[in-house]
């Protein structure tokens, strides 16, 4: 396997292969099951390197404190390594509360926050083009 270290994200390193397709974790106590891979894939396409977090309220502050000084609990954060590879940070607990205002489920939701952070990773900013982009990929993974 082929390991390459990645340049830092305001002090942070990482570690990925170019092999590695998508990895997920978690300090949540549960996520909901999507195909993350097939979306990732249709996306960024199947070279890039992602790794999927799941955390907590806590972990999600404390992320987006140190990188974007911003002290709410995000329902996602995205952090690009480089053109390959990147990071995408999803609340669980946050997207279960956030859920009904956009009309889906706590599932679709996560879903569509996945969809939201991998724009952002491929540099969409918000706006109408994301919005578009996000229901494609909505439509195409079927999330409600």
């Amino acid at each position: 396997m082929d390991i390459h270290k990645a340049r830092p994200i305001r002090a942070r390193f990482v570690l990925y292969s170019r092999d590695m397709s998508l990895t997920i974790s978690h300090t949540a106590r549960s996520y909901p099951k999507h195909p993350y891979e097939a979306m990732k894939d249709a996306v960024l396409g199947k070279s890039y390197a992602l790794s999927l977090t799941f955390v907590g309220e806590k972990r999600a502050q404390a992320l987006n404190k140190a990188h974007r000084n911003a002290s709410y609990v995000p329902n996602v954060l995205s952090f690009p390594l480089d053109q390959h590879a990147g990071e995408i940070y999803i609340t669980p607990q946050v997207a279960a509360r956030e859920a009904h205002t956009f009309r889906l489920t706590p599932k679709g939701y996560v879903g569509f926050l996945f969809i939201h952070g991998l724009l952002h990773l491929k540099g969409y900013p918000h706006g109408a083009t994301m919005d578009k982009a996000e229901q494609k990929y909505m439509k195409l993974f079927g999330l409600r």
